[in-house]
């Protein structure tokens, strides 16, 4: 009889375990989690449990700590995980860029930005200038350099002061805000903050003046991000993880294909490339890439393997299917000895008429012990692509507008 009483009792939240339910409630969003404290008092004592908590507040914690950036909760997680990725990796490497970086702007700072300009900012570029202000103008700058025999660029991340002393409402940039400033070249990557004159809103793009049109106004865009989450996310990823390499304390925005390697015997060849907007443009089409050749003798190579670089060979193809072929003594001038462990790096420089194409060839060495005996080192077959690009909507206008005219006159005249 006494059994089935037992059986027959009806189940209810305090006859259930603490463990199990804690377990069940740790699986809730921080929303659902509140709500459980409304459902019965057994629900709310669990929910206020500590350690439900932790996960939660180290992802949203501005919630709790500034009550005036709650608006943030949908970015802070992704920006503030990639400010803490990027400053750890950069302090052992490159600790005067980070001691470059200033403290986060207040949210009064940020209103009267948007008042002097007269437009919003975005909500994740406003939640990672209160992380961070930019950083102070230096060399080397936070957002990455590029070095090519006498050119020279160096992005520093603008505070939101200076940028808004460079926002745009001339035609061609207008509603525009530069994010990035290198005092060698005056290149700015910006942000649209309103859609207008064919971009769209938050897209981060390199300027890119359309040197064939009569209108000034006509600027070309090569789009970086689709956002300045999206944008400031994507390159620390590719700092944190090797993908750009650190050289002598700055950041080369070189990119690797892992599968972009060649072994001839004991030499490896790699190869990383980049695009340099700034010596680029959409019209006339011409697409400047450098590349950084790296060549690597293994350490467990013998020594009479030592060997001495002699000459290059290039097959280059665009997209077009068209050939060039390069040959000459050395490469960038120099006959570099290569031997058991040591790696010897270099860079060069294509440009394409197309928006892509790829380049494959070779190195011809000789060795040191017997000069007679030489051979060829492959260099694997690399990709180049500019980056998606939109032309001017004021070279379009003024080419419908001159198509228009030009149909109009040959009606009169006919």
């Amino acid at each position: 009889m006494a059994a089935m009483e037992t059986e027959s009792t009806p189940l209810t939240l305090g006859s259930l375990p603490t463990d199990p339910l804690l377990l069940i409630l740790s699986f809730l969003d921080y929303r659902d989690l509140i709500n459980c404290c409304y459902v019965s008092r057994r629900l709310s004592q669990l929910s206020s449990h500590d350690p439900l908590w932790r996960r939660h507040c180290k992802k949203y914690w501005l919630i709790s700590t500034y009550s005036d950036v709650g608006r943030y909760i949908d970015h802070y997680a992704a920006i503030k995980k990639a400010w803490d990725d990027l400053k750890k990796y950069l302090e052992p490497r490159c600790p005067r860029m980070v001691l470059s970086l200033k403290e986060g702007a207040r949210e009064e700072d940020l209103d009267a930005v948007e008042a002097q300009i007269g437009c919003k900012l975005p909500d994740d570029y406003r939640c990672s200038y209160r992380i961070h202000n930019g950083q102070k103008l230096v060399v080397p700058g936070l957002l990455g350099s590029m070095a090519l025999s006498n050119h020279y660029r160096s992005e520093d991340l603008l505070d939101v002061d200076t940028a808004a002393g460079g926002f745009q409402q001339r035609q061609g940039l207008k509603y525009c805000l530069p994010l990035t400033f290198c005092i060698h070249t005056g290149l700015s990557q910006y942000i649209a903050v309103e859609a207008a004159e064919g971009r769209n809103k938050n897209e981060v793009f390199y300027q890119c003046p359309d040197q064939m049109a009569r209108n000034p106004a006509a600027i070309d865009m090569f789009i970086i991000g689709a956002t300045f989450t999206d944008w400031f996310t994507s390159y620390v990823n590719n700092v944190v993880s090797g993908g750009f390499p650190i050289i002598r304390d700055q950041i080369f925005r070189y990119i690797h294909d892992p599968e972009c390697v060649a072994t001839t015997g004991d030499i490896t060849v790699s190869v990383s490339t980049s695009f340099l907007p700034e010596l680029s443009s959409v019209h006339p089409p011409h697409y400047f890439f450098t590349y950084r050749i790296r060549i690597e003798m293994s350490k467990d190579a013998l020594p009479e393997k030592a060997c001495q670089l002699d000459s290059r060979y290039w097959r280059i193809t665009n997209a077009k299917g068209d050939v060039e072929e390069v040959q000459g003594p050395g490469v960038v001038g120099e006959f570099p000895i290569i031997s058991p462990g040591r790696v010897y790096e270099y860079t060069s420089c294509t440009t394409f008429s197309t928006t892509s194409g790829y380049m494959e060839g070779y190195h011809t060495f000789h060795f040191l012990y017997f000069k007679d005996k030489i051979f060829n080192v492959a260099i694997p077959r690399f990709h180049m692509a500019c980056p998606t690009f939109r032309v001017s909507i004021a070279r379009l206008d003024y080419f419908v507008t001159s198509v228009t005219v030009t149909l109009i006159l040959r009606t009169i005249e006919w």
